[in-house]
């Protein structure tokens, strides 16, 4: 039973739901401490007065804020416990807005709220139910750990969910950040949406979604703990330029298609050799003939021009095949 972090009382009109407050995630990372190499002793951070040279224990430690290099104000947890705010003591629901208002940039970590007693079990089934059935959210303020903060409330499963959120003016503007101006063809967003399709989930349960990362570092501690070799390191996957963003698209789509044991239809997925060829001359742009040439065409080369254009008309049907069986873009 993961320990209660704070207690207080969900507040929205006059309506109160006491609860208590715990966290509803759990770290299976593994942790290391500082050790000297030369024997392996463990190193510590001591706390240490800097006027007396001392090292002072944790009940002779407590906060302040330095208002100037010569004046530090002291400051209690009784002090902020009585902060002339109603979030100080409550999560204070301010509105209900739908779900999709809420960018997902914006959610931090998540605790579980549980009600406090029998007396919160009606209450906070009523503002659960309520929830579930309007599908919105609440966005709340409280005060914790010194400062106030802005918090989404949301049902997960039977229980209500708090989430911390940044204020809008601690998300960055990305705009700064954004590549210069492209063009995409029709073909390349195509080709994109396949991909997606070809790898959609139903759920994100598997041998796909777990942490290789501690895995691996718990397999290297157990074989030096066990004085045995290091197990071997997987061969890097080279990663060449991409020069052509429709062949890397196509050739995206035969993997992920092969990794789930599936086969694409000819001229729809790109399996075979011909339709990717295809797609790859739609999605290279156009070379202009000098106009000396144009004026000296022969029969036989308008022959091969008339038998590239029904090269192309093929390859546009295909494509429009395909686009009529893929899902469209949001």
């Amino acid at each position: 039973m993961p320990r209660s972090i704070w207690s207080g009382a969900i507040s929205f009109g006059l309506v109160t739901v006491p609860i208590h407050v715990q966290s509803a995630r759990e770290d299976h990372s593994i942790r290391f401490h500082r050790y000297h190499l030369e024997d392996l002793g463990r190193i510590r951070t001591r706390k240490v007065c800097e006027l007396e040279d001392r090292e002072v224990s944790q009940a002779e430690i407590g906060k302040g804020y330095e208002y100037s290099k010569t004046q530090v104000i002291p400051i209690s947890d009784e002090d902020l416990s009585n902060l002339p705010l109603p979030t100080a003591k409550a999560i204070e629901i301010d509105a209900f807005v739908p779900w999709e208002s809420i960018d997902p940039i914006r959610i931090g970590e998540g605790y579980y709220l549980a009600p406090d007693g029998q007396v919160a079990a009606k209450p906070y089934k009523l503002l659960r139910q309520a929830l579930t059935r309007s599908a919105k959210v609440a966005v709340a303020k409280y005060a914790w750990s010194g400062r106030e903060r802005l918090g989404l409330l949301r049902v997960h499963g039977e229980a209500i969910v708090l989430h911390a959120m940044h204020w809008p003016d601690e998300v960055r503007d990305p705009t700064e950040l954004l590549p210069p101006p492209v063009e995409l063809s029709e073909d390349e967003i195509q080709g994109a949406l396949a991909l997606m399709d070809s790898m959609t989930r139903d759920n994100l349960e598997g041998e796909d979604f777990r942490d290789a990362y501690t895995e691996a570092v718990a397999k290297i501690i157990e074989a030096k703990r066990e004085d045995k070799p290091l197990p071997d390191a997987p061969e890097p996957t080279e990663q060449g330029q991409v020069l052509d963003l429709m062949a890397a698209l196509q050739e995206s789509v035969r993997k992920a298609q092969a990794s789930r044991g599936e086969t694409g239809e000819t001229g729809e997925t790109g399996e075979t050799g011909e339709a990717e060829a295809d797609v790859h001359e739609l999605a290279q742009p156009k070379k202009k003939a000098p106009a000396k040439k144009t004026a000296r065409k022969t029969p036989v080369k308008k022959a091969t021009a008339t038998a590239a254009s029904q090269k192309t008309t093929a390859a546009k049907k295909a494509t429009k095949k395909t686009a009529a069986r893929r899902p469209r873009s949001a």
